[in-house]
């Protein structure tokens, strides 16, 4: 046996230091984490703070602990860009919906995910055409040999060479699991284009209600004005009478509590308008800190043609709700999933073939394998070859793989009917409650309406007699109460039944646009 070169004793040693080196890493990224439960985690970041992934926490800083407070990235710290608006235009709800579809994120993801289902459907079509590939190799060969009968010298060979292939592979015939393969993906890319339009009927009814608890909420800070002008009328009459004395201090400083009262509801008020505004623009999809004119609701009219007898459109709403017509697309999809399952235990036919040509002294007995093609064979003692097969392969045993996947598609074809009658009742459960929501909301803004007429009545005449001397304090004061409240439940009920009428299409599966 020859002695080994100083070359090969270095090469092996600097493999065991690298495989050293390489066991070493597995438990060095523990440093990467938080050095105790309970001590902060400072992790090692770049001049704009952005947290460097991969590295070893850092130490604490040196003013003293941040505690646990994540460093600034100044990247991040921007708000989304917002569309342009014209700051003299009052918005209205349909103008409203219009800005949301352009802006919300939610309907630019339903997008990409419908554009994303039909390119799967391409790729699942794509597999009955042919593959083609062309691969380039190059090799070199080096070898020595040493005499041990001591005979002859011992000799060097050099050899180097490469070859340029092309390959096809072609599945002629598989008893229609492509077929079954595409039927599923052209169903996955329904289930994706309803998705998308619920998305915009999720917006639309977002925006809708939003829309009318901001108006809502405006309506109140102007019954609140209204308010707090009858609370000061008392007051002023109080104080009046008081001054002719036929009043007395307790009535004067229960009005002057009645105008405290009433202020402190008004700033209530503008607080919860000013919520239900940021609330509108997070529905639309736009910051929060953006300024646009928007229109009242009051223009909407409600009237008993809203409703209709339930049972009259159960049937249809069911026709074209989102969530139905998925579900159903999916139930479709796993019947594909079946057959194809079934054909895995069919024969297949296929062609394949490939050309080479072949430089150099190497002698190629076979090209690797690569992305799905077979090796090809047959390359050696030849500059220039071609090959071409035909064949046809039959599966026999493999385990009850086969049989298992055709029973998971069978459950799955099952559950998605289960499904299918699951999504039908709960949706027959949603428009029947929207339907009692909007019949209850139009009943109880009419009867806020004659609440109103009798409150507002009620607090005139009581108000001229505390003038004229003949009511009590206690009078006025609960007059005054009671037509807040009636104001308050006849703006309450408004926006109630326009969401309700809102809810009701969503439900129904008819909100394609703003509600009118």
């Amino acid at each position: 046996m020859h002695n080994e070169t100083p070359f090969a004793r270095a090469g092996t040693a600097a493999a065991w230091l690298g495989l050293l080196a390489l066991a070493g890493c597995a438990t060095d990224t523990l440093d990467r984490a938080p050095p105790a439960p309970d001590r902060p985690w400072h992790p090692a970041t770049l001049a704009n703070g952005e947290i460097v992934a991969g590295a070893a926490s850092a130490p604490a800083p040196a003013d003293g602990p941040r505690g646990y407070v994540l460093p600034s990235n100044s990247t991040v710290a921007s708000l989304p860009s917002a569309p342009s608006v014209d700051p003299a235009h009052v918005y209205d709800l349909p103008e409203l919906i219009d800005l949301a579809a352009a802006s919300s994120p939610d309907t630019r993801i339903a997008w990409n995910d419908a554009r994303n289902a039909a390119l799967a459907a391409g790729i699942a079509r794509s597999t009955f055409l042919p593959q083609i590939a062309a691969t380039a190799l190059g090799g070199y060969k080096t070898g020595h040999a040493d005499d041990l009968s001591g005979r002859f010298d011992t000799s060097d060979t050099t050899l180097s060479g490469g070859v340029a292939l092309v390959s096809l592979q072609w599945l002629l015939f598989d008893f229609g699991q492509r077929a079954a393969r595409v039927e599923a993906a052209d169903q996955a890319t329904v289930i994706a284009n309803i998705q998308f339009t619920a998305a915009h009927q999720r917006l639309i009814h977002d925006v809708s209600l939003a829309f009318y608890a901001y108006s809502a909420a405006r309506a109140r800070v102007s019954t609140t004005e209204q308010s707090l002008k009858d609370a000061q009328d008392v007051e002023a009459a109080a104080e009046d009478r008081f001054r002719h004395g036929i009043g007395t201090t307790i009535e004067v400083a229960q009005a002057r509590q009645a105008t405290a009262q009433n202020r402190l509801a008004s700033v209530e008020a503008m607080g919860q308008r000013d919520d239900a505004y940021v609330d509108l623009l997070l529905a639309m999809g736009l910051p929060p800190l953006m300024k646009i004119a928007v229109a009242d609701a009051s223009g909407h009219p409600l009237s008993r043609d809203m409703v209709a007898p339930v049972g009259a459109f159960i049937t249809a709403a069911l026709a074209r709700r989102p969530d139905v017509l998925a579900a159903y697309a999916a139930e479709r999809a796993s019947a594909a999933n079946v057959k194809a399952a079934r054909a895995e235990f069919k024969p297949k036919v296929f062609v394949s073939g490939n050309g080479a040509v072949a430089t150099g002294q190497l002698d190629w007995a076979a090209a690797p394998a690569a992305d799905g093609f077979p090796s090809s064979l047959n390359l050696s003692n030849r500059r220039f070859g071609a090959t071409i097969m035909g064949g046809v392969t039959i599966p026999l045993f493999d385990g009850g793989r086969r049989r298992d996947a055709l029973a998971q598609a069978r459950l799955g074809r099952e559950n998605a009917g289960l499904a299918l009658d699951r999504v039908k009742n709960e949706a027959v459960r949603q428009i029947v409650l929207a339907d009692n929501a909007l019949r209850t909301s139009l009943s109880t803004y009419e009867a806020a309406g004659a609440l109103l007429k009798a409150s507002q009545i009620t607090y005139d005449a009581a108000l001229a007699a505390y003038r004229q001397g003949v009511g009590s304090s206690t009078d006025i004061l609960t007059a005054e109460q009671r037509l807040l409240a009636a104001r308050d439940a006849v703006t309450n009920a408004y926006s109630t039944s326009l969401s309700a009428a809102a809810t009701l299409a969503l439900a129904t599966g008819s909100l394609g646009a703003a509600p009118r």
